[in-house]
C-alpha cells in the first residue's frame, strides 16, 4: 500500500495520441492523479468534467492533473474530446499501473474479469511524493473537490 511521504510508483502509460508518458513527464510540478473505472460512465463523466472545470484554480496552484484508467487510448480520446477534457488522459490496459498504486477493483459493475482502477486521487509533490490520497470506498463515490484544492494550497 502507498503511504503518504512515499515515492509513487512510476508509471509508462499510452495517453490518447498512443505516445507513452511516464511519471517524470509531471515531476518539477505538483500532481493530481485521478483514477477512475471508466470513460463514458455517469460519475466518471461528472468527475472527470468536475476537474476540468477546476482547471483555472489548479493551473494558479501550478498542479497538473492527469486521468488514468483501464480504457484504450481510443475510448480515452471519445472520451476527451466528448468532455472537451484538456488534460492528459492515460491508458493502464495491462493493469500494471492500478496494481503497483494497490488500486484495483475487481468485477466492475458485477461484469466477472473486468477489473478496473477503484476511484481514487493521489497528489503528488515536485518531486513525485505523495502528500494526499484518496481512494473511494464505492465506485459511484466521487472526491470532496475543496479537499483538493486545499491540498494543493498546502503545497503551492
Amino acid at each position: 500500500m502507498i503511504e503518504i511521504g512515499s515515492p509513487a510508483p512510476d508509471f509508462s502509460l499510452l495517453d490518447t495520441k498512443r505516445e507513452a508518458k511516464s511519471l517524470n513527464d509531471f515531476k518539477g510540478r505538483v500532481t493530481v492523479l485521478a483514477f477512475y473505472p471508466g470513460a463514458f460512465t455517469g460519475v466518471c463523466d461528472s468527475e472527470m468534467c468536475s476537474l476540468r472545470d477546476s482547471m483555472a484554480e489548479f493551473n494558479e496552484l501550478n498542479a497538473n492533473v492527469v486521468g488514468i484508467s483501464v480504457d484504450s487510448p481510443f475510448a480515452n480520446g471519445g472520451f476527451a474530446g466528448r468532455h472537451n477534457l484538456e488534460f492528459p488522459l492515460l491508458s493502464d490496459f495491462t493493469r500494471e499501473t492500478i496494481k503497483n498504486y494497490d488500486i484495483l477493483l475487481k468485477d466492475f459493475a458485477g461484469v466477472t474479469g473486468y477489473d478496473v482502477a477503484q476511484r481514487s486521487v493521489f497528489i503528488l509533490d515536485a518531486d513525485g511524493i505523495v502528500r494526499f490520497k484518496w481512494i473511494a470506498e464505492k465506485p459511484g463515490i466521487e472526491p470532496d473537490y475543496a479537499a483538493l484544492k486545499e491540498e494543493l494550497k498546502k503545497l503551492g
